[in-house]
């Protein structure tokens, strides 16, 4: 039953209320009450005392019973709810005005009526009732006689047997119940204002536990209906931060989920361009093996030098495949550490320059380096720049024709020094730039070798100065050429 957060609210507001009521109306009446007793006994302060001083009633330690029941009639007459008793200097009660059988006690505590007459006490001061063992009521009490040798004491209970019943009646009077009854009303507007306070309170959070359900069910962030947050300028309670922090955490999930399909859908591409490639070359590679155990005794050296030549070059390509592959997933997973030193990019781009001058003569393509008198040293890995100029200009080799060109211009920038690898090839198409970095990602030239290269390249080439901190830039146009520009950051600027 009690489920909801405005259902415990309401259950504990309406036992703290009924506690409440409960505890008002007892101190009302109890305060009442004592009120009733303390006005009573002042106004009959004097009492006892007049009586004393208007009757004999004690003569040498001998009851006036003449007087006494004189003043038992007149009591009775003007005020039947006192009640007299004469107590001798011990305590004990020598007579009295109510009833015989009605008296439980024959003596009373002396030590209120002391108080009393002292007037050291607080008023109410409650002395024992002789009508019961255990009550306790107001009363007024005095020495007889008022000076000289003690012989008794005159106690006077203001409010006897008949006075409880008449407070009885009090009690269930008409102000008085008309009191309760305003009490009864008073509490229950409080509980309906306190729950209807609650509803008002509680109804962002049922929104937003609503919308917590609807996301939970596969619902987008958009389309929840959620409390609207509070503007910049005012500050929000603690279901304001509650919901933003969902919203916060519910578009994070989102972007993190866009993220996961986005990665499972590269990881499905990179399985199919993976089998793709492996495939073709083991395919070759199974076939001319298999040819050549059929026709182990047919063929001739020439031959067999050749098939062996196709299977060892299906067998690189495989190696070099498996190869990249390895180092562009050590890559994405951040598994690769920089050994960040300084070194000479001049020298190091004279270097590659000179390894790819042989492949570069080979098809007619004139490769150069300009680098200028610069020799500053530059902060980074040295392999894996390395690595990155090899694939550049790999790539370039691949898309120049015969007769073409591919320069390495390095070019000092402020604190960094510039990179650029230009060649005078077929060039990219504007629609393919955006993917060219992409990992298996080819363009279809007329110089492509279809099992040539596994098209990793440039992808590892951006990983590399990602984990530089530096970006690679590309421009290029259609059967002009195309040029690819890095940085690297002066060792002297760090």
């Amino acid at each position: 039953m009690l489920h909801s957060l405005y259902s415990k609210l309401a259950a504990v507001m309406l036992l703290l209320f009924s506690a409440v009521g409960v505890l008002v109306v007892g101190v009302v009446i109890y305060s009442t009450d004592m009120y009733r007793q303390e006005v009573s006994q002042k106004l009959n302060r004097g009492l006892a005392e007049n009586i004393v001083k208007e009757k004999i009633l004690i003569k040498n330690n001998k009851i006036e019973h003449g007087a006494l029941e004189d003043i038992f009639h007149m009591l009775m007459v003007i005020n039947p709810s006192i009640e007299l008793y004469l107590l001798d200097p011990e305590g004990n009660i020598l007579a009295f005005s109510a009833d015989p059988g009605k008296v439980k006690r024959r003596k009373v505590s002396l030590e209120p009526i002391t108080s009393w007459l002292s007037g050291d006490k607080a008023l109410p001061l409650q002395g024992d009732d002789p009508r019961h063992l255990s009550r306790r009521k107001v009363f007024s009490a005095a020495r007889i006689p008022q000076q000289g040798h003690l012989e008794g004491y005159l106690y006077v209970i203001l409010g006897g047997e008949d006075y409880d019943t008449i407070a009885q009646k009090i009690k269930e009077s008409f102000i008085l119940s008309m009191s309760s009854w305003m009490i009864v009303g008073a509490l229950f507007f409080a509980v309906a204002t306190g729950l209807l306070l609650f509803s008002l309170l509680t109804r962002r959070l049922k929104k937003l536990t609503a919308g917590m359900k609807a996301f939970k069910r596969g619902e987008n962030l958009a389309t929840l209906d959620l409390p609207r947050p509070k503007p910049a300028k005012r500050p929000g309670d603690e279901i304001d931060n509650l919901g933003e922090t969902f919203r916060e955490m519910a578009a994070r999930i989102e972007e993190q989920l866009e993220k996961l399909q986005k990665s499972d859908l590269l990881r499905r591409e990179l399985v199919a361009n993976v089998s793709h490639d492996l495939r073709t070359p083991l395919a070759t590679l199974t076939a001319y093996i298999e040819t050549m155990q059929l026709k182990e005794n047919d063929l001739s050296p020439e031959e067999r030098k050749t098939y062996l030549k196709v299977a060892r070059k299906h067998c690189e390509r495989l190696n070099s495949l498996v190869v990249d592959l390895f180092e562009l997933a050590k890559l994405d997973a951040r598994e690769t550490k920089l050994n960040l030193e300084p070194f000479s990019l001049a020298e190091l781009i004279q270097d590659v320059v000179q390894n790819y001058e042989l492949p570069a003569r080979e098809k007619d393509i004139t490769l150069i380096s300009n680098i200028g008198q610069e020799l500053s040293f530059v902060l980074g890995d040295i392999g894996l720049v390395e690595r990155v100029l090899e694939n550049l200009i790999i790539n370039a080799l691949r898309h120049t024709p015969r007769g073409g060109t591919i320069s390495v211009i390095l070019t000092p920038t402020g604190s960094f020094m510039k990179v650029q690898v230009l060649d005078t090839g077929v060039g990219i198409p504007e629609e393919a730039l955006p993917h060219i970095f992409n990992r298996f990602y080819k363009l279809k030239t007329t110089s492509d070798s279809p099992s040539s290269f596994s098209g990793l390249g440039l992808a590892i080439a951006k990983r590399i100065l990602d984990l530089h901190g530096s970006s690679i830039e590309v421009d290029s146009e259609l059967n002009s050429g195309t040029c690819f520009t890095f940085t690297l950051p002066l060792h002297t600027s760090l």
